[in-house]
């Protein structure tokens, strides 16, 4: 098992990674709670929800709810559900919430904690790939139907339990949307990470040490930057490479016709062509594009309403007096934010779609 300590403006709490340590879960938690509240999704419940309430057997109470799997669960009325929930198990601000489960489950549930009786503690136990960037660095929220995680707070978790045995059950579509929030770390930070990642051609075919390190790498870009810049008003906004575009593509689509990160890896691409018109640079889309094109992301969409992606676009969190700005590349690993002015936006936007439907 491999262990790191991340530094957050509350104190500061552990992310351990290793496999089968879910049977050990009570062991790596911080402290002893008499009331644990485990929330889970339809998907994760069948598998591991099971291996969770044996591993807290004990002197706790224990106590589960499980939502629809889905980006659509990331709801108003989801989130309500989940709080009356809490109230009719009699939580107190001593209790424990886990969250068990990808991106949605981690962000919906760490809301709840964060709002229950003004904030009580909560764990994750990321089940995804994709979770190993969601999990880590106290991001929380749910969507809008206006916008992607517009309802939310900055409320790190008291621990991070990563069990990697759990990711052999994903579908392709699940290990497609982890791996490009890796690619994502690769490219905002380190060529030569960058480069073992896209090199190793299939992401269905990655050795048990291979995965391990890939994610390792990842949790510790995304640690580095958030203990520098917790609540995003600075170096924190590079973690948004490919999301400017990628969030409004969800919602435009409608929730959970592709995942967050096939639609992050749609935004990766268009933001390296944006930074080849901006720098005047050349960066590594082809290779990008070659790797995304082998493990069948999706990359074609047609008839896509350009006026309405960039009314999207602008409610980006990063977005300033109605206009948009992008996280950009000067280079691998040379991140920068840039205003982009709608004349231009437009322009590459319908030059970009065009050029994927002919993909």
């Amino acid at each position: 098992m491999d262990s790191l300590t991340i530094q957050s403006s509350s104190g500061q709490y552990s992310v351990h990674v290793g496999t089968k340590i879910r049977h050990n879960l009570a062991a790596l938690l911080e402290k002893n709670y008499q009331q644990i509240m485990i929330i889970t999704d339809s998907s994760v419940a069948e598998l591991y929800l099971e291996d969770i309430i044996e591993s807290l057997s004990g002197g706790s109470e224990i106590f589960t709810t499980v939502i629809p799997a889905g980006e659509q669960s990331k709801s108003k009325d989801v989130y309500f559900d989940l709080i009356t929930d809490c109230l009719e198990a009699n939580l107190d601000r001593h209790s424990l919430i886990i969250a068990l489960g990808g991106g949605v489950v981690g962000d919906l549930a760490g809301f709840v904690a964060a709002t229950y009786m003004r904030g009580i503690d909560y764990v994750q136990v990321p089940t995804t790939i994709l979770a190993h960037d969601s999990s880590v660095g106290g991001k929380v929220a749910i969507n809008h139907p206006e916008g992607k995680n517009m309802i939310g707070s900055f409320y790190p978790p008291s621990g991070v339990i990563y069990d990697v045995e759990t990711l052999y059950t994903l579908p392709e579509s699940e290990i497609r949307s982890g791996y490009a929030e890796i690619v994502k770390h690769g490219l905002i930070s380190d060529e030569i990470y960058f480069l073992d990642v896209v090199d190793n051609a299939s992401v269905f075919k990655l050795s048990d040490t291979m995965l391990m390190d890939h994610i390792r790498k990842g949790i510790a870009v995304k640690a580095e930057i958030v203990q520098q810049d917790e609540k995003e008003t600075g170096i924190r906004q590079f973690l948004n490479f490919g999301h400017t575009l990628g969030h409004a593509l969800e919602a435009e689509l409608g929730y959970g016709k592709i995942t967050h990160g096939e639609a992050v890896a749609v935004g990766m691409l268009f933001a390296i062509r944006v930074s080849e018109h901006v720098y005047a640079i050349e960066l590594p889309y082809d290779r990008l594009l070659k790797w995304l094109e082998y493990n069948r992301y999706p990359l074609q969409f047609k008839d896509i309403d350009i006026p309405s992606i960039i009314h999207r676009m602008k409610k980006d969190k990063k977005a300033r007096d109605k206009t948009v700005q992008m996280v950009l590349l000067k280079g691998i690993g040379k991140p920068s934010v840039e205003k982009i002015a709608d004349n231009d936006l437009e322009k590459l936007l319908i030059r970009f779609f065009n050029q994927n439907a002919e993909l």
